[in-house]
């Protein structure tokens, strides 16, 4: 007997699903969550690494999924779950889960977080600066004679001719990461000291005159520890998913496998 979901007037067999699920574009969420789902499973399995939550961790997982959910009272909670069509059950495999995850993250990435964060430090540094731009040679390089001069201010001549957002703020562009900013300017704030006046260059097709005002190292505090975690989490996940799309499928409307016989925190 072919199994089959009734939703609205309409019944949805199983061998329609896989089709509905492409069709709709929701097929790499479900990629994305079995994969999530296998690896915790093979982390237990293979590597003795049980991802287990205490009562203490699953009550304050509930606390804050209902404060994200912003349920007031049971009544909230029970109208969500009808409109969901998830069972008590269910509600708290969905609260765990996301603790499981957590956990898994942790257990998978947590010990290579200070190297990760060492290979990625010259990006994540942050700076401030001013930058005055225009698309006239002749215009950047009176600027930046009349700033060295100090005839005018770089924020007043920011105001008046810089041709960017910049303007706005009287050039003053930032704190923002290095890794947000054009390799030029990189490069040139890099090697640059506070106060110093850079004189214009071309980056594409405007004139740009830079000065640092502060550099912010990139520290390694729990709030950046969370940030590389989902880093190395997100890029796994990405790399996995894409060796399942490229897999063959064995047979239509079936998701191709992925096949593994060590757990991921051996690799």
């Amino acid at each position: 007997m072919t199994e089959a979901i009734q939703i609205g007037n309409r019944t949805i067999t199983a061998s329609e699903l896989i089709s509905l699920l492409a069709s709709y574009q929701m097929l790499p969420q479900l990629q994305r969550e079995l994969i999530i789902d296998e690896a915790i499973e093979q982390n237990s399995r293979f590597a003795k690494l049980a991802i287990e939550c205490t009562p203490e961790e699953v009550a304050q997982a509930k606390q804050q999924f209902y404060a994200e959910k912003q349920f007031k009272n049971e009544e909230d909670i029970q109208t969500w779950m009808a409109h969901q069509g998830l069972t008590s059950k269910q509600l708290e495999v969905i609260i765990t889960r996301k603790l499981k995850i957590e956990k898994f993250k942790q257990a998978t990435w947590g010990n290579k977080l200070e190297s990760y964060f060492f290979q990625s430090k010259t990006k994540l540094d942050k700076v401030i600066y001013s930058l005055l731009r225009t698309q006239d040679v002749g215009i950047a390089q009176e600027l930046y004679f009349r700033i060295q001069a100090k005839e005018n201010s770089f924020a007043d001549l920011a105001r008046e001719y810089s041709l960017g957002p910049e303007a706005q703020t009287g050039g003053l562009v930032g704190p923002i990461e290095l890794n947000a900013l054009h390799p030029v300017i990189v490069q040139m704030l890099s090697s640059s000291q506070p106060g110093q006046i850079l004189p214009p260059t071309r980056i594409a097709d405007w004139f740009v005159i830079l000065r640092l005002e502060k550099f912010i190292p990139a520290q390694l505090d729990e709030f950046m520890k969370v940030r590389l975690l989902n880093e190395l989490f997100e890029t796994w996940l990405q790399e996995e998913q894409k060796q399942i799309m490229s897999a063959p499928r064995s047979e239509a409307g079936t998701l191709p496998q992925k096949q593994s016989d060590q757990p991921l925190t051996s690799l």
